[in-house]
């Protein structure tokens, strides 16, 4: 099974922050709600399996279940932390032979596999004011066609946003305050760039991608979540506008090679005048690049935002619902995901988090606009790519997109012949 991009970044983050102790063991509220559970009282012992969080997050995690234990006399929490690589292995084999913990942290595309099983407790189903104290994308992206619940508390989040050169924009005649919000708005700026710079600079500089798709209002899946169903007259739409602007010679032309570097490596070089990124991208900018980070200004993903989402699920086999249910909900409550992100470059999931000012208001450098731009994104941020689509897919999926820009394939039928691959792939 693959590991996810958020995943990827999960672990880059962990090993580059180092988490003094927060002080979270000594409060007395950390902002969760009151015990949450279907029937039983908070008590006993309860297991919680985190993803690569130690040693980095140890003083974190450790602040956090002190508090739950305080808040709750009589229940022992056991954490069990699991190596980065091979984790996806380690939850399957642990759901084989039924040892999975009482909480588990799994992204969506792990939680699929154990979902078709029926071993992960439907958490909204068991915990009605779920719905409501979570960001909807958050707890859609634990829904999975074809099964009927919500499969994990979203834990934390983050999401995409565009950035763009602002001296370059200027430059070559662009607004950085108007920058392109659309694919149109973006290919007709990628002409000004190429005819002003006498192509020597790109602002289009990546081909497209199944989240492409998914935002031009493409059905990437079937609603059974059995097939891709991405080859429509709209989807090759897309593709026919970008093969036109590759013709153009608006996007370099290793692009559909495999030595193509990368749109935020192009553009941290000056090569390219915008790329997208997380949230925190200006902070690992102007490491990389301090000369350019101050002349970076970010806007809203086009469409609708990507999420990426890390949760905690329960399997159904827990023999402490009462405890498992509470812990994920102290875990993912408000104080406590706050507490987290003002140490990492994440959000938070819940809904009460949007009133906290240290996400939604700026201190007015670039950086912190981004991280505000970011965070109002999520309220309308969606998983864009299905967790069906794993490596094996995106590999087949990119091959046929490539021969699509280059004229070498026609669009729907390098999509017609996509989807058929991609179908054969996760049916075996």
């Amino acid at each position: 099974m693959r590991r996810s991009r958020w995943a990827r970044w999960t672990a880059a983050a962990a090993a580059a922050v180092t988490l003094a102790g927060c002080g979270l063991g000594g409060a007395e509220d950390s902002g969760a709600p009151g015990p949450v559970h279907s029937g039983g009282e908070v008590k006993g012992k309860v297991s919680l399996q985190t993803w690569a969080l130690k040693p980095k997050f140890t003083a974190y995690m450790e602040g956090v279940i002190a508090g739950f234990e305080k808040k709750y006399p009589g229940v022992e929490v056991d954490w069990l932390d699991q190596p980065g690589e091979g984790y996806s292995e380690k939850v399957l084999s642990q759901s084989a032979g039924g040892t999975l913990p009482d909480v588990v942290n799994l992204p969506p595309d792990f939680a699929l596999p154990l979902v078709k099983q029926k071993l992960l407790l439907d958490v909204v189903g068991s915990d009605a004011s779920a719905a409501a104290d979570y960001v909807k994308g958050g707890l859609e992206a634990y829904r999975f066609p074809g099964h009927d619940g919500t499969y994990g508390y979203p834990w934390y989040l983050n999401t995409d946003v565009n950035y763009w050169n602002a001296e370059l924009l200027t430059k070559y005649g662009l607004d950085p305050k108007k920058p392109p919000a659309s694919l149109d708005q973006l290919v007709a700026a990628a002409r000004t760039v190429k005819a002003k710079s006498g192509g020597q600079v790109y602002l289009m500089s990546r081909k497209p991608n199944l989240m492409d798709l998914a935002n031009a209002g493409v059905p990437v899946m079937s609603a059974d979540g059995r097939s891709f169903t991405f080859n429509t007259p709209e989807a090759a739409a897309v593709l026919d506008t970008y093969r036109a602007a590759f013709k153009e010679g608006l996007l370099p032309k290793d692009v559909l090679t495999e030595t193509y570097a990368g749109n935020t490596k192009l553009f941290s070089s000056g090569t390219a005048a915008w790329t997208t990124a997380g949230a925190n991208y200006i902070t690992s900018l102007a490491v990389d690049n301090p000369t350019l980070a101050p002349k970076v200004v970010s806007s809203p993903a086009m469409g609708t935002p990507p999420l990426y989402v890390q949760g905690l699920s329960i399997p159904r086999s827990t023999k402490n619902p009462a405890a498992a249910l509470a812990l994920a909900r102290w875990v993912t409550s408000p104080a406590n995901q706050a507490a987290f992100a003002r140490e990492t470059s994440i959000f938070p999931s819940t809904t009460a988090s949007a009133a906290d000012p240290f996400f939604s208001r700026s201190d007015g450098t670039n950086a912190a606009d981004a991280k505000v731009t970011a965070f109002r994104s999520l309220a309308s941020a969606r998983v864009l790519e299905p967790v069906q689509a794993n490596d094996a897919v995106k590999t087949v999926v990119n091959q046929q997109i490539a021969l699509a820009l280059s004229g070498q394939a026609d669009s729907k039928d390098a999509l017609d012949t996509a989807v058929a691959r991609a179908n054969q792939l996760i049916k075996d």
